[in-house]
């Protein structure tokens, strides 16, 4: 009898088959990985031995060592590959993210969608690496910068974006001169081995067209928590970017900063959207329901909490309610669903916890019930509305589940600072048609977050811009604008073409 696990699990098969990877790699191995989808087994993955993780991070600085010294247009070269190879392949690796980590149809195929334009991105990038001309008070010289290829990137990825985070990260790193060694979350290790096999395939053709291309210049690893660890001490790793929890965060910040590393850290995010009086109430519905209830709540930037102004609270809320009680939840993979399941029973019970201690503050509750869909092991929950007196309790941490917090406000200062007393600072919103309003939010007195916008909600970002957050988030920037500094080191130049030596500063120093 053919039933849902086994459908899964040979859809899975099929997928993994079709995209070039090795079955070796995910049978019969000691990392087990599960659907969420419906809740069952769906591969036994290969770990990787700590000992060939360091040989991996060994044989990416020696790729490195060699790849620093292509000229940067020839390694944009091999980004441009990978992005045609990711085209190709987009419908099924999509589909792959679906069934591994349970996203909707269109945020499989979005995140796929996000690692093409960081590709183009990356490639247009690698004829723009500039640095400075600087005026220099000494005659006859010229001063500049010029920015260096800076060694191996390690990358450490989260289940809720699988793949598309690693191709922020490696596709920058890569135009820039480094060698990558990647260390997914081991909730989601399939479309990783995915994702490298792909890459594999544009390497091979890059090759085949006449460039060169070190042996290890992008290593994948797959394990647990040590393996991450092992990265974030290793010497040769000059730059690891980590995507996790804030926990996470204050565990591996130091540990680089003791041995001069650098780090990108991309933790939590309690964000936040305030509903002005002003406020397209039809536009701020939908910014609302997208942000707060979509990847059933598990993004980074998933719209937590919401002031909403005393003057329409009665108007928004409402409707807010009826949107949600009529929103689809079930198998990612029908039409019409929007919110599928969360990752794990961890993720359920993080969920429940947070229900009960806002229900313990006197807080009203709508939503919260777990959906009857998948067998035992899937967890689908209904979208909750928890509307709170007081911002305190649950509100005030994160919670990786579809639950909004609302609370009513009467002055935009207020709004704004309860906006801001929270430990994290990723993304926030306003929606509003008041230009003073909108201006001050964006302000030095506005958002503390590394994102804030005005008329659309949290979630969403473009990769054109710099991504990240501020405080417990952890001050680190991804994906565009000039996040690719991050990825090199700057040398100052000072060029003398004169005869003499005349000194900074006015110093005199004859002999």
């Amino acid at each position: 009898m053919i039933t849902e696990k086994t459908r899964t699990g040979e859809e899975v098969a099929n997928l993994l088959k079709t995209l070039g990877v090795d079955a070796a790699t995910y049978n019969g191995g000691s990392l087990t990985v599960t659907s969420p989808v419906t809740g069952d087994e769906i591969a036994q993955t290969v770990e990787t031995p700590a000992a060939d993780a360091a040989k991996a991070i060994d044989a990416a600085h020696q790729a490195f060592l060699d790849w620093r010294t292509v000229p940067a247009p020839k390694r944009g070269e091999l980004v441009r590959l990978f992005g045609e190879e990711l085209r190709t392949h987009k419908n099924e690796l999509g589909k792959l993210v679906s069934l591994e980590v349970g996203k909707v149809t269109s945020e499989g195929l979005g995140e796929v969608q996000e690692m093409i334009d960081i590709c183009d991105f990356a490639v247009g990038l690698s004829r723009q690496l500039y640095g400075l001309t600087i005026a220099t008070e000494r005659s006859q010289h010229r001063m500049m910068e010029t920015w260096h290829p800076l060694g191996v990137v390690g990358i450490i990825s989260a289940f809720n974006f699988p793949v598309a985070v690693w191709a922020w990260n490696a596709a920058l790193a890569l135009v820039c001169g480094n060698a990558i060694v990647w260390k997914p979350s081991e909730k989601s290790p399939l479309t990783a081995l995915a994702t490298h096999a792909i890459f594999e395939r544009a390497l091979k053709r890059y090759i085949d067209e006449g460039y060169d291309a070190p042996v290890g210049l992008s290593a994948l690893i797959i394990g647990g928590r040590e393996l991450g660890e092992a990265m974030v001490d290793h010497h040769k790793v000059a730059l690891v970017s980590a995507t996790g929890s804030t926990a996470m965060g204050r565990a591996v910040g130091p540990k680089l900063a003791a041995r001069f590393a650098r780090s990108i850290l991309e933790l939590g995010g309690n964000n936040a959207a305030i509903i002005a009086p002003t406020a397209d109430l039809d536009l701020a519905l939908r910014g609302i329901a997208f942000s707060a209830m979509g990847t059933a709540g598990q993004r980074c930037t998933t719209l937590r909490r919401l002031f909403v102004h005393d003057s329409v609270y009665d108007t928004l809320i409402p409707r807010l309610k009826k949107a949600y009680a009529s929103v689809k939840i079930g198998n990612p993979m029908e039409d019409g669903v929007l919110v599928g399941p969360l990752i794990d029973k961890a993720a359920f019970d993080g969920f429940e916890k947070a229900m009960a201690d806002a229900k313990a503050t006197g807080a009203t509750i709508t939503g919260g019930e777990r959906a009857s869909v998948g067998g035992d092991n899937a967890y689908y929950v209904r979208p909750a509305i928890v509307e709170m007196t007081r911002h305190e309790g649950p509100m005030l941490r994160e919670t990786f589940a579809p639950i909004l917090y609302v609370m009513r406000y009467s002055d935009i200062k207020d709004a704004v600072a309860m906006q801001n007393d929270v430990g994290a600072g990723l993304s926030s919103s306003i929606f509003t048609n008041d230009m003073r309003e909108a201006e001050l939010f964006m302000s030095a007195a506005g958002s503390d977050c590394g994102i804030a916008n005005v008329n659309i909600g949290t979630s969403g970002a473009e990769i054109g811009g710099a991504f990240g957050g501020e405080k417990e988030t952890g001050g680190g920037r991804e994906s565009g604008s000039d996040s690719w500094r991050a990825y090199m080191r700057r040398a100052t130049n000072t060029i003398n073409y004169g005869s003499s030596l005349p000194l900074a500063q006015g110093v005199k120093f004859d002999v």
